[in-house]
């Protein structure tokens, strides 16, 4: 266990200063900025995880919809539930008419759900969709664009 430095909180602005320097924060910012709607994203991730915590990982989609859609509705970040494409298609949630997020419940996600959601990209001409399983030990959201979009 570490003990305390005499020096408090300078210490951990030199640690925060030597960590910048070594993983180049003024880099990662411009990345940040490159990122396609960060700050809904990030929302939206900060949800993912908390509806994770919340209910585990042995669920079905449709509570984690439920769980989803009350945590959207407490941040008030606005948002569609099981959007119709058309007859046979329908998006998990379209989320304030700029992301798509598609929801599963597998042990290993295949091809077939990455082109699905590529699907719904074009299909609604959206440039970002998040695909994430909620049966993984550690929820991993993954980024889905779609390049015909221009940003």
């Amino acid at each position: 266990m570490r003990r305390p430095s005499k020096n408090g909180d300078k210490q951990n602005d030199a640690n925060l200063q030597i960590i910048c320097q070594f993983t180049n924060c003024e880099y990662n910012m411009k990345s940040f900025n490159k990122l396609i709607h960060p700050e809904l994203s990030y929302k939206i991730t900060g949800v993912l995880f908390a509806v994770h915590n919340e209910l585990g990982r042995f669920r079905n989609e449709k509570e984690y919809g439920d769980a989803i859609e009350t945590h959207l509705k407490k941040f008030n970040i606005g948002y569609e539930r099981e959007k119709k494409i058309d007859i046979r298609n329908t998006v998990d949630f379209l989320i304030e008419n700029k992301v798509i997020l598609e929801i599963k419940v597998k042990r290993l996600l295949t091809k077939e759900e990455y082109y699905q959601i590529k699907r719904y990209l074009v299909a609604l001409n959206k440039k970002l969709g998040l695909l994430v399983n909620f049966r993984d030990k550690y929820i991993k959201p993954k980024r889905i664009l779609n390049s015909l979009v221009e940003t």
